[in-house]
């Protein structure tokens, strides 16, 4: 027998009741519980009994008190996950965008095929202004499949965000797991066929062998991270991989009808022919185009988003040309970072070995001079690695004097170049910091006998500890400073074998009974390039576990720049010590915004950087590159990367000069030509860097999508989904129902659940931890919805706020349901806010969808929850501005109401609800034309796009809830009826 269920419809079986979803068949029934998620959707075949289900109306005898409405109203769209709006996807995704994080999502929405750089400053959001773009395109069959390209360090992040905040499964495509995956696939199937969501490691796909199959397999909307170093500039002799990344995003971008967005902080690296490098691969016009021009900016600012966060630490507000401040939101950024630089001097035994190691470093750079150009290059990038390593502490001046150079095996100059360069430069643009901590060699095939460096290494082993090294002594002072003032710092060290180091004097040892110098409760760890991404993540949390909630608890991470790009650790920590100078100041920006980013709770974050004032180098770094790094960053709101090659020339200067001349004669080096040429060379170009990123952003600002636009979407989001403040309500006021206790009175405050339902207790120890329930330990709640792990936002994506409205939702239709049950689906309630009486329902609508995309129309069921009221007898009804009907939600009952005279009441107004059928469905009709508007207005600018659209209203409507507000004043005469 034949299903005729016709989509939207209500239907029984199993024992439940379901929504039909368009996606059913004469023979097969597509099914969603009612307030369910997709993830229960079911089929059911024929032979399974299906009968037509009616909402079933609300029972008179069950009265809810003055918070029941507003209760189940809440409860109700926290539950929607397939709300009827222009943005599919906002429903059902576990994150609450900021309104500012809408702009990329509206501007790729009025492109046909989405071609988007999106190049906000560090810590705005990016990826999840990405994951907006995605997810909607993949709810609205605009995509049917997503690949993210970036860094291996950076891909099991990608796949936690992905999956955690937009519901999107993706597997990792990287060296190590390929085999497996290529295990299951079938004869002369591509993995990129098998998987439609990938994150894959750019550098594993950039090479021929790979790249040709991902991009004849390739998916039809793409993502790429860090997207700045998958170009180079014309005028240069680019870095190979960087040639090859260029190579793989020019082909994937070939294809016209593919989505792709570039992710980048910084698109331009000072090289204007890098910029539009990177601008062709959006759009190969805009390779070409002249952004002087109106025309260039009006085409490039279709495209194009970036914004600091000035521009969007208060957004939509009447200085951005609203007429008021009603959806103003500000967003919680740190006001700004407080540096402070701190100098230390040398131990006479320390200064004696840098002393010895620096003269026989330029021996041996003399020495090899005079054998050729590629005895000479071997030789400077040893005694770069020698001088750098005692710089940074004994131990990795140690491990460099008894391990061979990395460039030794070159066989010519380039060669050695090629080798030696990236263990001990700091390239801004270098692949990822994988394997670039390790302490690099100064052992050389051509060097005399090894006595005289292992004779150094065993002087360098003998100076560990805080009385000779007295940079170790300075930053213990430092630290016990940090940490009196409450922060939890993260020290950047260069090497691997120094963050051990530091670990290994700082920490507490109970089995050993050793106690560091930091205290106690200071837990102290160590991570580096020799983990794992992810047991990297696995030991920040378990540091973070270990101090725990105690006040007095510290966290101190030592951390090498494998955490320098990516990842985020804005919760967990608020300070950061350089403890080993970059000779890249790009590279101390990148290491400050893994704490100076959204979600940072601290509106100071400490920056203090530790340098030599008498080894020769420091100085001059932290003078000519640190420093005027923060000026322009100062000046700007935004780093300004120095190029590479300039910033290098410096330093080399300033090692040629140490290897010739010594530490004694430092004054003078400032005045050398050669240093002097290129300090000013790279202050020339630098400066005119700035000034062309300061030009861009002024000419480049976002101004595609105007502020007035973006209300208009917030507004109807929250009207339909809810804001803060109702969701503030609902938690307190339901977890108080259920017998929590609460504390705190301000906008975030905890709760203990221990005394709630058990089914309740069950739900949440899925989302913040079993442990936390079995001990009763309390859960903040916070309104900023960046939240650390255990916490919970109060943002009715939070999958602890979710569970409470299912639970509480639940326990109201059931009115058989053991316990207390705050909302009900009736209620009587005598006030004040009303002088004669009215009635308001909670009515859901359900809508039929049709939504043209490229590739094919999409049939889907949407939900929507609205508040009606009117006065007097439902024949003759006069309904009240939806306005006015919310208000009734915060009425105050002022008398307390007979139960059975409301029970009498209820009983007669739900009789007469039939003779309000006609508005309810006049209504429906209305929000379907409006959501139909809404969907074309977001998608203007595209004729195509909207082709065949339309929305319409499932009739009847179904009435949640029905609440009677009675007047103070009205006396009811026993015995007679409303």
């Amino acid at each position: 027998m034949a299903f005729t269920f016709s989509a939207g419809s209500l239907v029984k079986a199993r024992g439940r009741e379901w929504v039909v979803l368009p996606e059913s068949k004469p023979d097969l029934l597509v099914l969603r519980p009612l307030g369910g998620s997709d993830d229960d959707i079911a089929a059911v075949f024929p032979f399974e009994e299906v009968e037509e289900a009616r909402f079933a109306p609300p029972e008179p005898f069950d009265l809810g008190d003055q918070r029941a409405a507003g209760l189940l109203r809440t409860a109700l769209r926290v539950g929607f996950r397939s709300g009827a709006g222009p943005f599919r996807s906002l429903a059902g995704i576990a994150v609450e965008p900021r309104a500012y994080q809408l702009v990329p999502l509206l501007m790729a929405l009025r492109q046909k095929t989405v071609r988007m750089l999106v190049s906000d400053d560090v810590g705005i959001g990016k990826t999840v202004e990405a994951g907006l773009i995605a997810s909607e395109l993949l709810a609205q069959g605009e995509a049917t499949g997503l690949a993210v390209l970036c860094s291996p360090a950076l891909a099991e992040q990608w796949q936690q965000e992905l999956r955690s905040k937009f519901g999107i499964d993706a597997e990792l495509v990287l060296s190590s797991t390929v085999s497996r995956l290529e295990r299951g696939l079938d004869l002369g199937q591509s993995l990129f066929d098998r998987y439609p969501n990938v994150i894959v490691s750019t550098d594993f796909i950039k090479s021929p062998r790979h790249r040709d199959d991902f991009v004849r397999h390739c998916p039809d909307l793409v993502i790429v991270d860090e997207a700045h170093t998958c170009v180079a500039a014309d005028d240069t002799s680019a870095n190979a991989q960087n040639q090859l990344r260029y190579e793989l995003l020019r082909r994937v971008a070939e294809d016209a009808e593919r989505h792709l967005i570039l992710v980048t902080a910084t698109p331009h690296s000072g090289k204007e022919s890098a910029f539009r490098n990177l601008l062709g691969l959006v759009k190969p016009e805009l390779a070409e185009v002249n952004l002087e021009s109106e025309a260039g900016r009006k085409l490039l600012a279709q495209h194009f988003v970036a914004r600091k966060r000035a521009d969007v630490r208060q957004y939509l507000t009447k200085e951005d040309g609203l007429a008021d401040d009603s959806l103003a939101e500000r967003t919680a950024f740190p006001s700004d970072r407080y540096f402070k630089d701190e100098t230390y001097k040398l131990s006479p035994d320390y200064r004696t070995l840098l002393d010895d190691a620096i003269t026989y470093a330029g021996e041996r750079v003399e020495e090899a001079g005079s054998k050729g150009n590629r005895e000479a290059r071997i030789a400077w990038w040893s005694a770069i690695a020698l001088l750098r390593s005692l710089v940074s502490s004994p131990r990795a001046a140690a491990q460099t004097l008894t391990t061979r150079s990395a460039a030794a095996i070159a066989a010519s100059a380039e060669e050695a170049d090629k080798l030696g360069a990236p263990l001990n430069s700091d390239a801004a643009d270098s692949d990822a910091m994988e394997g670039m901590d390790v302490a690099p060699g100064a052992e050389t095939d051509e060097a005399p006998p090894r006595s005289r460096l292992a004779e150094l290494a065993e002087r360098a082993k003998q100076l560990e500890g805080p009385e000779k090294d007295l940079k170790l002594k300075a930053l213990i002072k430092h630290l016990k400073a940090l940490l009196a003032d409450g922060y939890n710092p993260i020290v950047f060290c260069r090497y691997i074998p120094t963050a051990k180091y530091l670990a290994d004097q700082l920490e507490n040892d109970p089995e050993k009974k050793k106690r560091g110098p930091l205290g106690a409760k200071t837990v102290v760890k160590a991570v580096t390039g020799e983990l794992s991404p992810q047991q990297r993540i696995e030991r920040i949390e378990a540091l973070a576990a270990e101090a725990g909630q105690d006040p007095a608890a510290r966290r101190v991470l030592i951390a090498t720049d494998c955490l320098s790009e990516g990842v985020n650790l804005q919760h967990h920590f608020d300070a950061v010590l350089h403890y080993d100078l970059a000779w890249n100041p790009t590279r101390h920006d990148q290491r400050e915004g893994r704490v100076d980013r959204y979600g940072q709770r601290r509106d100071e974050v400490r920056v203090i950087t530790l340098y030599g004032d008498d080894n020769g180098i420091d100085g001059k770094v932290l003078e000519v590159l640190i420093k005027k790094h923060r000026q322009i960053k100062k000046d700007l709101g935004i780093s300004v990367s120095v190029p590479d090659e300039l910033s290098t020339g410096v330093t080399d200067a300033i090692v040629e000069w140490l290897l010739m001349r010594g530490r004694e004669d430092q004054d003078a080096l400032f005045s050398a030509d050669a240093f002097r040429v290129n300090k000013e060379k790279l202050e020339s170009d630098w400066n005119s860097a700035a000034e062309r990123e300061r030009a861009s952003r002024s000419r480049f600002a976002q101004r595609s999508v105007h502020p007035e636009e973006v209300a208009r979407e917030v507004a109807s989001v929250r009207q339909a989904l809810g804001g803060a403040g109702e969701i503030r309500t609902f938690v307190r006021e339901s977890l108080g129902a259920l017998n929590a206790v609460l504390r705190g009175s301000g906008e975030d405050f905890t709760a203990q659940v221990g005394g709630t339902p058990a089914g309740l207790r069950d739900a949440l120890a899925s989302t913040v931890g079993a442990e936390v329930i079995e001990k009763d330990r309390e859960i903040p709640f916070r309104t900023d919805p960046a939240v650390a792990r255990g916490e919970a936002a109060l943002v009715r994506t939070d999958p602890v706020v979710g569970a409470l409205a299912s639970h509480i939702l639940n326990a109201a239709l059931d009115t058989l349901a053991e316990g207390a049950r705050p909302a009900r689906r009736c209620g009587v309630i005598t006030t004040d806010a009303v002088s004669t009486r009215t009635t308001l329902l909670l009515v859901r609508y359900r809508f039929h969808l049709t939504l043209p995309s490229r590739n094919g129309e999409r049939q889907l069921v949407a939900e929507d929850a609205r508040l009606l009221a009117f006065e007097g007898a439902p024949r003759n009804a006069v309904w009240l501005p939806h306005e006015r009907a919310a208000e009734l939600l915060d009425a105050v009952a002022s008398d307390n109401t007979d139960p059975h005279f409301g029970e009498r009441t209820m009983t007669r107004i739900l009789g007469q609800l039939p003779d309000v059928n006609g508005y309810l469905e006049t209504y429906g009709d209305e929000l379907a034309a409006e959501l139909d508007a809404a969907h074309r207005r977001v998608r203007t600018a595209s004729g195509e796009i909207v082709r065949g659209l339309s929305v319409t209203a499932q009739k009847p409507a179904d009435i949640l809830g029905a609440y009677v507000y009675l007047p103070a004043s009205a006396t009811v005469p026993a015995g007679e009826s409303a």
